[in-house]
């Protein structure tokens, strides 16, 4: 059944529109994996290696946005500086054709300033969930959509 046009963008019927085949989400699963393993020993060439050139990360409700490596690496750099015992406990996962999408419950230590937010050092816990949209001409994530709760 086709969504009705002012439900949905073109993007995300094209979305919709993609097959579901067990290679490819093999292959998104790994990556993801490739990603999350790197991000947990702090490899930041291992995990920019899974991102499109193209890639943006960005956390919509704060309005912030990064553009290409060099943006990821900027993020990065920023949130392990400002969170450097950060902790990501997944939840849940969802993976398709579209890419992944997690929901971790987060603890870190806020030792540095990080965007708009001073330095408290004390111990948060918060929860976020993060798209991981997927390139399929590239088979690179396109970056990370970033929402957060609890922050």
């Amino acid at each position: 059944m086709e969504l009705p046009p002012a439900a949905t963008s073109e993007r995300a019927r094209e979305q919709l529109r993609r097959p579901v085949d067990p290679s490819l989400y093999e292959e998104i699963r790994e990556l993801w994996k490739r990603h999350s393993i790197a991000e947990e020993n702090r490899d930041l060439p291992g995990l920019i290696a899974t991102l499109a050139e193209d890639c943006v990360y960005e956390i919509p409700a704060w309005q912030q946005r990064w553009a290409g490596h060099a943006g990821a690496t900027e993020f990065y750099n920023g949130l392990l500086t400002a969170f450097p015992d950060i902790h990501f406990a997944l939840t849940e996962i969802v993976i398709g054709p579209q890419g992944v999408c997690e929901e971790a419950l987060v603890t870190a230590t806020h030792a540095r300033d990080w965007l708009d937010v001073p330095a408290s050092g004390q111990q948060l816990e918060f929860t976020v969930v993060i798209f991981f949209p997927w390139h399929a001409d590239k088979r690179l994530f396109e970056g990370e959509r970033i929402y957060l709760a609890g922050l």
